[in-house]
């Protein structure tokens, strides 16, 4: 369990910190949720504690794990499918593990890409959605503010 101050990141959505843990009646059941903050769009999510371990909710990693995700941000592209709805699949899958060197694959293979050949609309989304991802975790992990997590991701080094 985690407690209030805890940053942890909640798959598909970011990084945040556990700002209140709180009873909340929700279809005539009441259960315990973390109210988390999430630093990159000012969103508040409320997450069922009892649902914490299924969602696949952990802690932010620390920045010895950001030097492996920079290290994969730096690797050639993996092996990515021609077919940009089975691509799109596979990456999503990446996105919902939560795991961060999985979401830093995914934010480089799909920037490759889109330098050399170009994205649906729908992968460029989902690029945006996970450099999203990436930065609010690094952002609470180095403990900075979102531009300087966004320029290191830009750079692909910097820890």
């Amino acid at each position: 369990m985690f407690s209030i101050g805890d940053k942890i990141v909640y798959p598909m959505h970011g990084a945040g910190t556990i700002e209140n843990i709180e009873e909340r009646k929700i279809l005539d059941k009441v259960e315990k949720y973390y109210e988390l903050k999430i630093p990159i769009g000012s969103i508040t999510a409320f997450v069922p504690i009892s649902r914490v371990e299924k969602l696949g909710i952990r802690k932010v990693v620390d920045v010895g794990e950001l030097k492996k995700v920079f290290e994969i941000l730096n690797k050639d592209q993996g092996a990515m499918s021609s077919n940009w709805n089975r691509r799109y699949r596979q990456n999503l899958d990446k996105l919902k593990t939560g795991d961060i060197f999985q979401v830093a694959e995914v934010v480089k293979d799909l920037t490759i890409r889109d330098t050399t050949k170009g994205l649906s609309s729908g992968e460029k989304r989902m690029l945006e959605k996970s450099r999203q991802i990436l930065v609010s975790e690094i952002v609470l992990a180095k403990n900075i503010c979102e531009e300087e997590a966004d320029n290191l991701l830009q750079e692909g080094c910097g820890i």
